[in-house]
């Protein structure tokens, strides 16, 4: 968020929490992105702040009552208030139970595939409408198609992840393989270490598709882990998420730290790769 509207998020989350009748004299920043997360004192809630025109907090407020009810590893809402999303001065907010992280931070990968196995085994049983994985990389696309939108981004490197995204997402698109609700982002920031162990935090990217696109937003040692993971299909998967990443570091409204940086590195990598598993830029 830019700086104006950081205070104002932030004012907006510590009058509801006071509204609640739970104590809020400071406010942390935990994390600062398109949606703000912050540590409320001394009542420790977790809050976390999005504009009204940028959020899908209904959504996730009540995918994640629903996955927290079958036992899945995933954060919960703060028991000592309503579940609802509350809305203040153009901001909406979510209230959460904060969990102070445990060391070590970093989840060992076999701790990360089953984590990522329950949260998946869980999200099987339930009947969700949501868009498919080929709609967010189709998003990516047309970031990258958009010279407005991505100034910055030479010719080549253009035609290269434009290519990239549109070969990859058809081809994994068309495997016919199953599919199923996903988180869309577990990667490690979106994992808390916890005293009850890993627990999965942001779910207003889910969306349907192979497990394997999940699998390819962590580490590569925990698709090793996880139990009848398509290796061929998560070679295919990890370059597609690093195409669609890569796009949107150069998106000119990116907030990213270093972003250009990142993506200059990122498109040499998928250049690496295109070479190296002889596939050229898929068409």
């Amino acid at each position: 968020m830019q700086a104006s509207e950081v205070s104002r998020a932030v004012a907006a989350a510590m009058a509801i929490v006071s509204s609640l009748g739970l104590p809020a004299d400071d406010a942390i920043v935990l994390h600062d992105s398109n949606k703000l997360t912050l540590r409320l004192l001394p009542c420790d809630v977790l809050a976390r702040v999005a504009p009204v025109a940028q959020q899908v907090a209904r959504f996730e407020l009540e995918l994640a009552q629903r996955l927290a009810a079958a036992g899945c590893p995933v954060a919960a809402l703060d028991p000592r208030v309503e579940p609802r999303v509350h809305e203040r001065d153009g901001f909406v907010v979510t209230l959460w139970t904060y969990c102070a992280p445990v060391a070590p931070r970093e989840v060992p990968p076999a701790d990360y595939a089953d984590a990522l196995a329950r949260l998946h085994a869980g999200m099987r049983g339930l009947d969700v409408p949501t868009p498919r994985f080929t709609d967010r990389v189709e998003q990516a696309r047309r970031l990258v198609a958009d010279r407005d939108r991505t100034p910055a981004l030479a010719d080549a490197d253009r035609e290269l992840l434009g290519g990239t995204l549109r070969g990859l997402g058809r081809v994994i698109g068309e495997r016919g393989g199953a599919e199923q609700l996903l988180h869309g982002e577990p990667h490690p920031g979106n994992l808390l270490t916890t005293e009850n162990g890993p627990l999965f935090i942001d779910l207003e990217t889910c969306c349907r598709g192979p497990v394997e696109f999940d699998l390819a937003h962590a580490p590569e040692e925990v698709g090793e882990h996880y139990p009848g993971a398509d290796q061929d299909l998560l070679r295919e998967c990890r370059l597609l998420v690093l195409a669609m990443i890569t796009a949107w570091r150069w998106d000119r409204d990116d907030q990213f730290p270093d972003g250009h940086r990142l993506g200059t590195e990122w498109l040499g990598r998928i250049r690496a790769a295109l070479g190296q598993d002889g596939l050229g830029t898929p068409g």
